[in-house]
C-alpha cells in the first residue's frame, strides 16, 4: 500500500492511524503505518511529554505524528473559568437530573474529572505544541480546520508536514490557501467530528479541489478493499481512527465499553452534539438520546458543551453505566467484532488490499473477477 506520500514520509503502508493511546500509535508505526497520537485530552504538558517519550521509545525509529484541536483564529485571554461562567444553570440541572435518573454515583471527594475538552483553547494547544516540537514528529494534524498561520510556519521551519481535516471541498480549498500540506477528507461515516457528505462522494471532490496536494480518505474504512477503493478515488492514503479502539493495545479502561463496541452494528451510531457541541459520530446511547430529545434543553455550542458534560462523562465511564456509556466511533464499528492486535489489523488490511487489487486487475484485463 505504497503511494508518493507514504514514500515521502518513509512508511511502508499509506495507512495513517489516529489514536488517543500511545501504545497504539507506536504499534501502528512499528507495523509499517504512520501513528498519530491525539493530544486533545492532555491539559498537563508533563503528561504529554511522558507519553511522547513512550511513543518515541517504542516506535522503533519509525515516523509518527501528533493531532491537536486548535482554532484557526487566535483567541487569547479567555480562561476556562470564563467559559464555565457562560454555562446556563438550566443545562447544569439537566445533567444532574439525567445522572440521577440512572443512579450514577458521584466522584470521590477531591477526585478531578479525567475527561475535559480543553485542548481547543489557545494556551492549552500552544503548550502542547511547545512540547511536541521537541520531538522528531513528522506530521502535525489539526482536527478543527487549519491551524493559525504562525503554527503552520513553525511546523514548516522544522520540516514537519501539516494536515487538516475537511468535510467539504470548500473547506479543503481553504486549507490549501492556508498552506496546509495534506488534506484529510473526512466523510459522514467517520467517528468524531464529521460533516454531512459521504466518503465516496467527498474523497474525489476534495482530490480535485486541492490538486496536487495529497489527500487522505477518512470515514467508513476498515478493510483492505476499502483502502483500495480510497486510493482508486485519488487519495494518497487513508486516515483510520475507530478501527484501533478494539485492538489489544488500546487502553479504554472499560470492559463494558469494549463489549458494547464489539456488539455494535454499523447502524448503532449517531451524529450528535451531546459530547462537544459540534456534530460528532458516536455510539448511540440513552445519554445521546437525552440530549437530542426536543423536550430537553438542547446542546450548547463548542466548547461550552464539552465543559458542561466533562464530569458527567467521567462518572459514566468510571462506574461503567452501560445505558449511558459511549464513545466517538464511526460506522465501521460494525466490522469491529473481535479484539485483535494492531499487527493483526495491518495483516488483514494488506491481505484484503492485495486481493482487491488483483480482482480489479483481472477485470481490467478482461478475465473477469474470481
Amino acid at each position: 500500500m505504497q503511494t508518493e506520500l507514504s514514500q515521502q514520509l518513509g512508511v511502508e503502508h499509506a495507512v495513517f492511524g489516529f489514536t488517543p493511546f500511545p501504545a497504539v500509535a507506536a504499534a501502528i508505526s512499528r507495523a509499517g503505518g504512520f501513528g498519530v497520537l491525539g493530544a486533545v485530552r492532555y491539559t498537563d504538558p508533563d503528561e504529554l511529554k511522558r507519553d511522547l517519550d513512550w511513543v518515541d521509545g517504542h516506535a522503533d525509529g519509525r515516523p509518527y505524528g501528533l493531532d491537536v484541536v486548535m482554532p484557526a483564529k487566535k483567541v487569547e485571554g479567555v480562561t476556562e473559568a470564563d467559559v464555565e461562567a457562560m454555562i446556563p444553570e438550566g443545562h447544569r440541572q439537566f445533567v444532574r437530573d439525567t445522572l440521577a435518573k440512572h443512579g450514577v454515583p458521584e466522584l470521590a471527594e477531591g477526585e478531578a474529572s479525567g475527561w475535559r475538552i480543553t485542548g481547543w483553547m489557545e494556551q492549552v494547544a500552544r503548550t502542547q505544541l511547545d512540547v511536541a516540537f521537541d520531538y522528531p514528529i513528522r506530521l502535525l494534524a489539526n482536527a478543527l480546520g487549519s491551524p493559525p498561520a504562525d503554527v503552520v510556519a513553525r511546523a514548516h521551519d522544522r520540516d514537519v508536514l501539516v494536515a487538516a481535516l475537511a468535510g467539504s471541498a470548500r473547506h479543503a480549498r481553504k486549507h490549501k490557501d492556508a498552506g496546509i500540506d495534506i488534506v484529510v477528507a473526512q466523510g459522514y461515516e467517520a467517528g468524531g467530528h464529521t460533516g454531512e457528505i459521504a466518503s465516496m462522494v467527498l474523497t474525489p471532490e476534495v482530490v480535485d479541489a486541492v490538486a496536487p496536494l495529497p489527500v487522505l480518505a477518512a470515514g467508513g474504512i476498515g478493510s483492505g478493499r476499502q483502502v483500495a477503493a480510497a486510493l482508486t478515488l485519488g487519495a494518497q492514503g487513508v486516515w483510520l481512527g475507530s478501527i484501533w479502539l478494539t485492538t489489544t493495545e488500546a487502553d479504554l479502561h472499560s470492559p463494558a465499553l469494549t463489549r458494547k463496541l464489539l456488539a455494535a452494528g454499523s447502524g448503532d451510531t449517531v451524529r450528535s452534539r451531546a459530547l462537544t457541541g459540534k456534530p460528532a459520530r458516536q455510539l448511540r446511547t440513552e445519554w445521546t438520546d437525552a440530549w437530542d430529545d426536543p423536550a430537553g434543553p438542547g446542546t450548547l455550542p463548542m466548547p461550552l458543551q464539552g465543559l458542561l458534560v466533562a464530569e458527567a462523562v467521567s462518572r459514566i465511564q468510571k462506574y461503567e453505566v452501560e445505558p449511558l456509556l459511549g464513545t466517538p466511533v464511526g460506522q465501521i464499528v460494525g466490522r469491529m467484532n473481535s479484539e485483535r492486535s494492531v499487527r493483526a489489523v495491518f495483516d488483514d488490511l494488506t491481505r484484503g488490499f492485495e486481493q482487491a487489487v488483483d480482482r480489479i486487475n483481472r477485470i481490467a484485463e478482461g478475465s473477469g473477477p474470481s
